[in-house]
């Protein structure tokens, strides 16, 4: 038999099954007009109840909505002490592709009363609060390995009725890594552009955290985490330390509950509870 005839075959040979593998581990892209399937989608992250935000995505498709269903924040300034309440401070997240979503923020409803130290004068205001874009892009870990991390600018528009507000905004980069035994190590820096507390100018501030979850029984899954913040007009650097509880109350279906306690006596202390679902 003629050798080029024989080696001829053999590299047929050899090349359909590299063929055969190439075809086998292509991945159907799917988007927002082609969700992925039910039984495809990964396990449920939620960007509450910590203040440590998820790195993950929302499946390309689908929608998933978190809330404050309920949100106390005692705030004290060197010149005022303000106390206010949020209802259904609600984020709805949208899945555009596999690695990329968008979502809408909005405040229902919040009441603000302020007390000026001086002379103990209070001014109170209520009504619906401001409209917040972002967009999540993860950079790595969506679908695999241990370690994921993402991209999170955001803008503010200043719609509130309750409090004084001006266009804010930012940029987030949260990061996780899943160690074994189900324990979760969570990561965050970002950079924002904020109004001031007491008056109508701006100033940019630094955040950094540092998040732990892990399941106390089945279920059940315990959140313990500290942060700070620094401001860049003020020289002056926050801490605080928070501590939740995150519930499966059914499938694609979470209740919190938590505290957020600041420990200098001008940083903002929040106490609430929420709920997280998937569609």
């Amino acid at each position: 038999m003629n050798e080029n005839y024989i080696l001829m075959m053999a590299m047929i040979g050899l090349l359909f099954p590299f063929k055969g593998s190439g075809q086998h581990i292509v991945q159907k892209k799917y988007s927002l007009l082609d969700p992925v399937p039910k039984e495809q989608m990964r396990e449920m992250e939620t960007d509450r109840p910590d203040v440590t935000e998820s790195p993950y995505t929302v499946d390309a498709g689908h929608f998933q909505v978190e809330t404050d269903l309920i949100r106390v924040i005692r705030e004290k300034s060197e010149t005022t002490k303000t106390k206010t309440l949020l209802i259904n401070q609600i984020n709805l997240k949208i899945g555009l592709t596999g690695s990329t979503a968008v979502q809408i923020g909005f405040q229902t409803y919040g009441r603000q009363r302020e007390t000026e130290l001086d002379s103990g004068s209070k001014t109170v205001n209520d009504g619906h609060g401001n409209l917040t874009f972002r967009i999540k892009q993860n950079i790595i870990g969506n679908d695999k390995g241990s370690f994921a991390m993402a991209l999170l600018p955001y803008v503010k528009l200043p719609m509130s009725k309750y409090e004084d507000s001006r266009f804010e905004g930012g940029l987030i980069v949260p990061m996780q890594y899943k160690f074994a035994g189900e324990w979760n190590l969570g990561f965050q820096v970002e950079l924002d552009r904020l109004k001031d507390q007491d008056d109508n100018a701006m100033h940019t501030e630094f955040l950094q955290t540092l998040t732990i979850s892990h399941p106390i029984i089945r279920g059940l899954d315990g959140i313990a985490e500290t942060y700070y913040t620094y401001d860049f007009k003020a020289h002056e650097f926050s801490n605080y330390i928070n501590a939740a509880i995150q519930i499966d109350a059914a499938k694609d279906f979470k209740l919190d509950a938590g505290l957020n306690i600041g420990l200098q006596h001008t940083a903002a202390k929040h106490y609430f509870i929420g709920a997280s679902y998937r569609l």
